[in-house]
């Protein structure tokens, strides 16, 4: 499978401190590659590389077969890129933003009013399509953002953490979007802090920190290095913890540990959801019926302390060195990020 974009040995210093210290990607085409890590991973400085908003020490960079460095005004013309902040501008209407990015990619009026609005409609803005941007909630904003990186039909897209700071149902809308545009084919670099983000819209998931790529890998993949799924029991009765923690010992990679304050029993282990039922068939033949069992992924926190030693930042942690380059790929000044 041809890749759409390709990274070697990226590096960037502002000052004394080290943005990117090396770091290769590939995305394969038509694939859709989660890029995670906390605040001041890198992330932010990778994207604005490979969206030439940014000119690195060293390494080379290609995307659609198209040189970053020698070609970046090619290369403009074939992405499309959406921040973290929605980069609208906030006197014209919904509309008027879009018909305003076709036009400086020299569409015609005509098919950028048209256009225009095949995007209005698709982002469900059309109730809202003639009001100031200023007006609009901060989910709206963030659609019309992506709506706009899509006015040319990039064929690869660069999403900055996309959903960052939006409430759960704005960002489960946003999903469903993201993962029609994969559906239909585009090529996606999803830059994010949210595992369950990346486990949903990735195929590939690369993990960096300080400047580094230091994992690779799908997302079970990630969750399975950490060495921290659970089995988790709720017994009915205090008395009941004995005889359930000799039950599921043999299944434990660990030490199997319990709680009669809560009656919680915690049991790690390996191998998912059939772990779990091979559990529950050996209570049930006990005679052994728990309030509760369930089968606990490693959280997010517990992936970055496993592969980073240290915890990730909330992702609505603010950070003034986020991408806010204007959408549809209009250049932009390039500013700090670490």
């Amino acid at each position: 499978m041809a890749e759409a974009i390709s990274a070697q040995g990226l590096v960037k210093t502002f000052g004394g401190v080290r943005a990117l210290a090396g770091v290769d990607l590939e995305v394969a085409q038509g694939t859709v590659l989660g890029l995670l890590g906390p605040n001041g991973a890198g992330k932010t400085s990778t994207v604005r590389v490979l969206t030439t908003l940014l000119r690195p020490d060293a390494g080379r960079a290609f995307v659609a077969g198209v040189d970053v460095l020698r070609q970046p005004d090619k290369v403009r013309g074939l992405i499309g890129l959406s921040g973290q902040y929605a980069a609208v501008d906030e006197y014209l209407t919904g509309t008027e933003n879009l018909r305003m990015v076709g036009e400086l990619y020299q569409m015609t009026t005509r098919e950028a009013k048209a256009r225009a609005k095949e995007l209005i409609d698709r982002f469900g803005l059309g109730a809202a399509a003639d009001r100031p941007a200023k007006t609009y909630s901060g989910g709206m904003r963030r659609r019309l953002d992506l709506a706009a990186a899509l006015v040319v039909r990039p064929p690869v897209l660069f999403l900055d953490e996309p959903t960052t700071g939006l409430d759960p149902h704005n960002r489960i809308a946003l999903w469903e979007v993201i993962e029609s545009l994969a559906e239909h084919g585009s090529t996606i670099l999803l830059t994010t802090q949210y595992l369950e983000e990346a486990d949903r819209l990735a195929d590939d998931i690369v993990v960096v920190d300080h400047g580094r790529v230091i994992a690779r890998g799908s997302s079970d993949e990630l969750k399975a290095r950490t060495g921290t799924e659970r089995v988790e029991i709720v017994v009915r009765d205090r008395d009941g913890i004995p005889a359930t923690v000799e039950a599921v010992a043999s299944f434990a990679t660990g030490r199997v540990d319990s709680d009669r304050r809560t009656r919680r029993i915690t049991v790690p282990v390996e191998g998912g959801a059939p772990v779990l039922a091979e559990m529950i068939l050996e209570l049930e033949r006990r005679r052994l019926r728990p309030d509760d069992i369930c089968l606990r992924k490693p959280t997010l926190d517990e992936v970055f302390l496993s592969l980073t030693s240290h915890a990730s930042r909330p992702a609505n942690d603010p950070d003034p060195r986020s991408a806010a380059a204007p959408s549809g790929n209009a250049p932009a000044a390039a500013g700090r990020d670490l």
